[in-house]
């Protein structure tokens, strides 16, 4: 099946703009590797793990990986009647000898479904040969919480941190011929789930070996989320107890620091934009040398998000100085007894504090995370959220960003129920009422919380009720009908 020229012209320029750091050319390679991202382009390569995972294939011996994403356009790959194919040699995804998603969020799967349907590989693992079709292989952040949904699609998931698991996997994929035998050795390895044996048993995840951090970029884009940004994780996991956190400190042995001279040895001299990786990147203990670092190197700086009780005039300033123009931090809970609750521990000053630091260094404004719907909030937490916002608005420009609560797998607040999609819709319109005159109200539709929440809670034959949904549209109809 040919390339329609169309498409064929969109993939090579996001091709031509992009910077490889570490450039890879092993074309005579034996095992040939597609690394999809069920996401567009722009999503996938501001994925430190999706790059990472890259990286780590194509450092192997006689391994050649190369990269396909979620087309922006899938409409016209179905009317071009064109297959899904990679980015480097434009070679057909169905044509390598595996196939690896890197998965992030659960609504990811619908992604995951389109892909093998434009790559033309049956759907249901199933469903599937071994003699004509790749195997299937999965990973990714999603893994930390619930993958069985995923389970009905693939032949194995890598749980958790997959550096060593990767060369595992690769090792016995060269030394078993059969597929059967390869599933059936990976599924007595911990950090394997192999969905046709394990089903609804999920093994203990994966944890690297410390000396493997940082992570960080191999390709640099423009076109990205976070474009031509160098990113580096200056730490992984997290030191505090949030309930309602996958990555919390019980989360491989919690929080593990990269000591700065390490990190600084990672980033090019050329490179201007460095965005800085991790679950808690301000609990750093050296965030401030690593921040006077980069900017004595005029770099400018990206962070995704910053802990509100962690952040100092010197901090802020440092921010300002490599041109962090947003200052972004998370509330979660609408009120200081929910967040005591689950022990996120911000207090309603820190919150102010914030504020004043956006206004002291001419931020553009200030965005606050919020979550509506968590365990025990009342109409009196509602209010209190109001009051917030209305202080904040007072002090400096702000937005807030609100979505419903969505219970994850190991954590504390794993089985608590989806507050009522109507309750819900309440609460934000009261809100969106009270406050959009003073701040910038951004909601996440509590109906596709709902579909998150199904999904992250769901089991090994969730799976069958994505697929139905997605044979059925993909909206929100579609997937009420296949969950009710």
């Amino acid at each position: 099946m040919s390339i329609d020229l169309e498409i064929l012209k969109q993939v090579r320029s996001l091709k031509q703009e992009e910077i490889s750091l570490q450039p890879f050319d092993k074309r005579n390679s034996f095992i040939d590797i597609a690394l999809v991202y069920p996401s567009p382009y722009k999503v996938a390569m501001s994925s430190l793990g999706f790059q990472t995972v890259y990286k780590i294939f194509n450092s192997i011996e006689n391994v050649s990986c190369e990269r396909s994403f979620l087309p922006d356009n899938t409409e016209l790959y179905h009317k071009k009647k064109t297959k899904l194919f990679t980015i480097e040699t434009e070679k057909n995804v169905c044509d390598f000898d595996i196939v690896a998603f890197s998965i992030a969020y659960e609504t990811e799967v619908l992604g995951l479904i389109e892909t093998l349907e434009l790559a033309g590989i049956p759907i249901l693992s199933s469903e599937r040969n071994e003699k004509y079709h790749p195997l299937i292989v999965a990973g990714g952040p999603l893994t930390f919480s619930n993958p069985l949904p995923l389970g009905i699609f693939t032949d194995i998931i890598i749980l958790g941190e997959a550096e060593e698991l990767i060369i595992k996997f690769i090792e016995l994929y060269k030394e078993i011929g059969d597929r059967k035998e390869l599933l059936k050795t990976l599924s007595e390895i911990d950090g394997f789930y192999i969905p046709s044996i394990h089903q609804n048993y999920l093994p203990k995840i994966a944890k690297c070996d410390n000396e493997l951090l940082p992570a960080y970029s191999q390709i640099i884009t423009p076109n990205t989320e976070l474009s031509n940004m160098f990113l580096i994780e200056i730490e992984r996991g997290c030191s505090r107890g949030c309930t309602f956190c996958v990555m919390r400190r019980t989360t491989n042995n919690g929080m593990r620091i990269v000591q700065p001279q390490k990190i600084f040895s990672k980033i090019p001299e050329n490179i201007k934009k460095v965005g800085l990786v991790g679950a808690a990147v301000s609990d750093h203990p050296q965030i401030i040398e690593i921040l006077e670092y980069l900017v004595g190197q005029n770099k400018q700086i990206g962070i995704s998000s910053l802990r509100a009780d962690r952040l100092n005039e010197r901090l802020v300033e440092l921010l300002s100085l490599g041109g962090y123009r947003t200052l972004t931090v998370a509330s979660d809970g609408a009120s200081e007894k929910i967040r005591e609750q689950m022990q996120k521990k911000i207090k309603e000053n820190h919150l102010l504090q914030c504020a004043e630091y956006a206004k002291q260094f001419k931020m553009k404004y200030l965005k606050v995370y919020m979550m509506i719907g968590l365990p025990d909030e009342t109409d009196e937490d509602i209010e209190e959220l109001i009051e917030l916002g209305q202080k904040l608005s007072k002090i400096t420009k702000t937005a807030m960003a609100i979505s419903p609560f969505v219970s994850k797998k190991n954590t504390p607040l794993d089985n608590q129920q989806f507050e009522n999609i109507k309750s819900l819709d309440v609460k934000i319109n009261k809100i969106k009422k009270n406050l959009s005159k003073y701040i910038d109200i951004r909601s996440t539709s509590a109906k596709w919380a709902w579909i998150e929440y199904k999904l992250a809670q769901g089991n090994y034959e969730s799976g069958f009720s994505a697929l139905n949904a997605y044979r059925s549209g993909g909206n929100f109809s579609a997937w009420k009908n296949s969950f009710l």
